[in-house]
């Protein structure tokens, strides 16, 4: 895998919407990621966690990085291993870290999430929501085969004025009205390379332009493009076993090769492709979405502040 190459003259600001970099298969090598990003214009990370044991992560990697946003949530993967008292914990991280936006949960009726009972992880699902509106806090979702399920709680629930978050949104072009009139941000990442380009490209030119956002989902959601040059991540695989994957029990963390994890810097390669499907410059694309990025997370408590992040 070939090394990035260096920034165009002309730069620009990037705001990840949604990764995971206290995921353990990177967690050693995070400050080094951290630092490539941010000389490649990525200026901001909403870094997700995904259990009772990575929360902890998730909290010390944002009192040590000034541009990470945190976010808490019980991944559905994880449901399954959820403690009798999770969402009293869940309460104290927001609690004790006012800065945390909610995330990452969701539904899940793919390959793995059909392992798990459905209704557990719905019912998950809504506590999380209603706990992201008594918070006012927005909230990163995750959805796989299971849109339909979440208009129906989405509706139900809703709205949410402090925004939702639909990370690595793959749904179909059609869904995407009735979920932006909820409250629905479209969050773009490397799957989506995975998508016919003519349905990707429909499905984006769907998008309200208020409403979209780019993420990388690293260390996962690895672009998949001919001629392209992603930046490799330098895995410490002495450590990448310590902790748990957010890929469960399927996971080989500790030994992933360096080629199958996606970078953070690779935001530049996910911006490149959805401004070529868009028929617009990368230019206009960075200036809209870290724009949209900011106003989603300038909730109160917040790093991220609209008049700061606009200077």
């Amino acid at each position: 895998m070939a090394q990035a190459p260096a920034r165009a003259a002309t730069a620009v600001r990037l705001f990840d919407a949604h990764c995971h970099l206290q995921d353990p298969r990177v967690l050693a090598v995070a400050p080094s990621l951290v630092r490539a990003a941010t000389a490649a214009g990525v200026a901001r990370f909403a870094v997700n966690g995904t259990s009772e044991k990575d929360w902890h992560l998730v909290k010390q990697m944002a009192e040590e990085y000034p541009s990470v946003v945190p976010c808490f949530g019980l991944h559905p993967w994880w449901v399954p291993e959820r403690s009798p008292d999770w969402m009293d914990s869940l309460r104290r991280f927001f609690a004790e870290t006012p800065e945390a936006a909610v995330g990452e949960i969701g539904l899940d009726k793919g390959s793995h999430g059909k392992t798990i009972d459905f209704g557990e992880q719905v019912e998950v699902f809504q506590w999380q929501l209603e706990l992201a509106k008594e918070l006012n806090k927005p909230v990163s979702v995750h959805c796989v085969r299971a849109f339909d399920d979440l208009l129906e709680i989405l509706k139900r629930i809703g709205p949410f004025p402090a925004g939702v978050l639909l990370h690595s949104y793959l749904g179909s072009a059609e869904m995407v009205p009735s979920l932006a009139n909820l409250g629905c941000y479209f969050s773009l990442s490397g799957f989506l390379t995975g998508m016919k380009s003519t349905r990707a490209k429909q499905m984006l030119k769907s998008i309200p332009v208020d409403r979209i956002l780019l993420e990388t989902d690293s260390p996962d959601a690895l672009p998949k493009l001919d001629d392209i040059s992603l930046l490799a991540v330098p895995v410490d695989s002495s450590s990448a076993d310590n902790g748990e994957s957010k890929k469960g029990s399927n996971s080989q963390a500790s030994t992933t090769s360096n080629e199958s994890l996606n970078h953070p810097s690779n935001i530049h390669i996910v911006m490149k492709y959805v401004a070529s499907l868009l028929e617009i410059s990368e230019i206009e694309l960075a200036e809209v979405t870290y724009k949209n990025a900011t106003k989603l997370f300038s909730y109160h408590g917040s790093k991220v502040h609209t008049e700061v992040e606009a200077v």
